[in-house]
């Protein structure tokens, strides 16, 4: 198959289509400057503060407008924890993805012992670590002990997955493709999202529904969906930083021996099965009784998740040009800090 005149952001914008609406959190450009001035130019400064075109970078990924499509009702002060969250997930994705493997369980331990309120920020010694405690703060405003628990049980499994990433891009070896589909579910880090429906409804739901195969199930094909569609957005970045070894369309090229543009279109078509699925479980859920209208308010802000990534991010320069920090100059500053 021909690859010339292929392109991946054409394939995104005709090819990856949701049924879902669209919609955005009015707060955004609020948020936005509260990210790029108090947060990245003032409470985090010091993680580059000797890098003015890193730190440009992360204003340029839009932060607060990524969640504005994620969470569109949250009041102001909802919305402040997400968007607090979403910039800590570019830091430390960062961060860390020139990482060793022993410093990622390290790194693992500490956000969680965090996040458990079992340690405070200054014992962690972890350069996140006060981004995170002032994160628990924030969620313990507007969400129970048990909720929190939950969403710090899915911020351990976005670090498994990370940890897997760097074993494979350490060692230079490809995962199988389902293997590769696997820790993507972990590492695209949309758990811990979708686990904050709550701080924007303020409707906390049994743990026996988030429990139940049919809403495990849903959560589950929406962090393939969106890994999926990132696979391809963010394809020509990983081969620029070298992990391709993660990346679910390279993995594909890598197994079935594809051209780049037949792995997208298989990809797409994993993409489309699972897209099924969920838009099959969306419109069967079972009776939950009491509890029905809030589960399927639920599965919606979940599917509004997909059409919103879609949304915003095919217009991010950080997958659609270089706009994204340079491997070797985050390398240097993590051997910095450590």
């Amino acid at each position: 198959m021909n690859n010339e005149n292929f392109s991946t952001l054409e394939l995104l914008y005709k090819q990856f289509r949701y049924p879902f609406p669209t919609l955005k959190n009015p707060h955004a450009e609020q948020l936005q400057e509260i990210t790029e001035s108090q947060w990245i130019d003032g409470e985090y400064l010091w993680l580059y503060e000797q890098s003015p075109d890193i730190r440009k970078k992360y204003k340029k990924t839009k932060t607060a407008h990524i969640a504005a499509q994620w969470f569109p009702t949250s009041s102001i002060e909802r919305f402040k924890p997400i968007c607090r969250l979403m910039l800590w997930t570019l830091y430390n994705d960062d961060l860390y993805e020139e990482s060793e493997p022993g410093d990622i369980e390290h790194v693992h331990a500490q956000s969680i012992a965090i996040l458990s309120g079992e340690i405070n920020a200054a014992e962690s010694k972890i350069p996140l670590g006060p981004m995170l405690a002032t994160l628990r703060q924030e969620l313990l405003q507007f969400i129970p002990q048990e909720s929190m628990f939950r969403f710090t049980q899915m911020m351990s499994r976005y670090f498994t997955g990370l940890e897997a990433e760097v074993n494979y891009k350490k060692n230079k070896i490809y995962p199988s493709v389902s293997e590769c589909i696997a820790l993507r579910e972990n590492s695209i880090c949309i758990y811990p999202f979708l686990q904050l429906t709550e701080v924007e409804t303020g409707i906390t739901l049994p743990q026996e529904i988030h429990e139940h195969p049919v809403i495990r199930r849903l959560q589950a094909l929406a962090c393939h969906l969106v890994t999926f569609f990132n696979e391809v957005q963010s394809v020509l970045k990983d081969e620029a930083t070298g992990s391709i070894y993660y990346n679910t369309v390279k993995v594909i090229q890598h197994e079935k021996q594809m051209s780049l543009k037949e792995a997208c279109l298989e990809d797409l078509r994993l993409h489309n099965a699972d897209l099924k699925e969920f838009l099959k479980l969306q419109t069967s859920l079972p009776d939950f009784g009491v509890w029905q209208d809030a589960v399927i308010n639920w599965v919606h802000y979940m599917s509004m998740v997909l059409s919103g990534w879609k949304n915003i991010s095919t217009k991010l320069d950080r997958y659609t040009a270089t706009e994204f920090p340079n491997a070797l100059e985050l390398k240097a500053k993590l051997n910095q800090i450590r």
